[in-house]
């Protein structure tokens, strides 16, 4: 056996060496791979957030879309299905396979692309995050805050300046909004909204100049404060997003915690 011969066996026994050292590690991340994504072919777009695959209803992670009815839920629609209708697509689970419905929560891609977040970058979708935060919470936060359409866009109403939130006690469920502004404001049909689908909307009402308002989730008890009744709760422990807009739909302002 010559030189060169030697010298090929040796680092060929030794990258084997190395390979059955590390082989119980990368056969536990393989496996961790294989569980926690999967292929799809979506046959159905149910609305902004939901879609369908060989009769497996699948919803997305980290966003909350639009209702039927409400603003924007066509155009959400639309915009998915124009991204992932009739397509075979990657699925990444999360914490939980299942929500309480029985429904696949999964974040979806095509190629390196997370639809997902795609859907909270062009306004159709706010970021929603029930079970707490994970490893996408911050690009979905950032990608909030850098959208300025459709959901996002910035209300134009002329008191939208002029009301502060300056309190918000989730444990206690309770808000506090001030006018800020030497003018009265018209609330009638604004509305307050959670991450998910609570939501509070203004009866007819005018918050005066200088003046503040409580908004209590529970029961009516007291007249000089609005209830948010008919809610258990609304803001959750493992954390939330407080989002007020005007009676257009335009986003006054929005809090998380």
């Amino acid at each position: 056996m010559n030189k060169k011969t030697k010298h090929i066996l040796a680092l060929s026994l030794f990258l084997l060496g190395i390979f059955l050292a590390i082989y119980p590690f990368l056969d536990l991340k393989l496996q961790g791979y294989l569980i926690n994504h999967e292929t799809a072919f979506i046959d159905r777009v149910i609305d902004g957030d939901t879609v369908e695959s060989n009769d497996t209803s699948i919803r997305l992670l980290g966003i909350n879309t639009p209702e039927r009815g409400e603003k924007y839920y066509l155009e959400a629609k639309e915009f998915l299905e124009e991204l992932v209708l009739n397509k075979t697509v990657r699925l990444e689970f999360g914490k939980e396979r299942e929500d309480r419905y029985g429904r696949t929560l999964a974040y979806i891609y095509i190629g390196n692309e997370n639809i997902n977040l795609k859907l909270v970058e062009e306004g159709y979708a706010n970021f929603y995050f029930p079970s707490g935060k994970d490893i996408h919470y911050n690009e979905f936060m950032e990608a909030w805050e850098k959208c300025n359409e459709n959901l996002c866009e910035i209300s134009r109403d002329v008191c939208a300046n002029c009301i502060k939130l300056t309190e918000f006690d989730y444990n206690k469920e309770t808000l506090i909004f001030e006018n800020i502004c030497n003018f009265n404001c018209e609330l009638t049909s604004w509305e307050i909204k959670d991450e998910g689908r609570k939501k509070f909307i203004f009866p007819e009402f005018t918050l005066k100049s200088l003046e503040k308002i409580k908004i209590i989730v529970g029961e009516k008890s007291d007249e000089n404060n609005l209830y948010w009744e008919n809610q258990n709760y609304v803001w959750t422990d493992s954390g939330d997003t407080l989002f007020l807009r005007d009676s257009s739909g335009g986003l006054v302002l929005w809090r998380s915690y």
